[in-house]
């Protein structure tokens, strides 16, 4: 991997940034969908262009696409400029945009952790 020195001018790099901070800055997220920041950019509301490479990212790539939430999974191997860029136009439309905002409502409807207790709770009193 490249040192910072050498990125162009048009790149910002940061050092280590909590996603739950950084997705709510911007427009949208072009990530590997991992767990953990597929589900900090579903809190956050924002489109996700998708590209995964191994394990459960596949599952969470489909699930964000059928969820209206991000763009078509893009594969390593199928990975081009052209490509990416049009993966960005779709995340940014309208009704992307518009599904991922709703999508971050409902979470924060939601207390998964105390319902989940409740479940918990209930199993051990039977």
């Amino acid at each position: 991997m490249g040192s910072i020195e050498h990125l162009p001018e048009t790149v910002i790099a940061i050092g280590s940034t909590p996603h739950s901070w950084l997705f709510e800055h911007v427009s949208a997220v072009c990530h590997h969908v991992g767990a953990g920041t597929t589900a900090a950019g579903f809190k956050a509301g924002v489109p996700s262009v998708i590209i995964p490479f191994s394990n459960d990212q596949f599952a969470w790539a489909h699930r964000a696409n059928d969820l209206g939430v991000g763009s078509k999974p893009i594969y390593g191997r199928d990975l081009t400029a052209g490509r990416l860029a049009v993966a960005i136009e779709f995340a940014l439309s309208d009704n992307i945009v518009l599904n991922s905002k709703t999508l971050a409502q409902n979470i924060a409807m939601e207390n998964g952790a105390r319902d989940c207790a409740q479940v918990i709770v209930s199993c051990l009193e039977r």
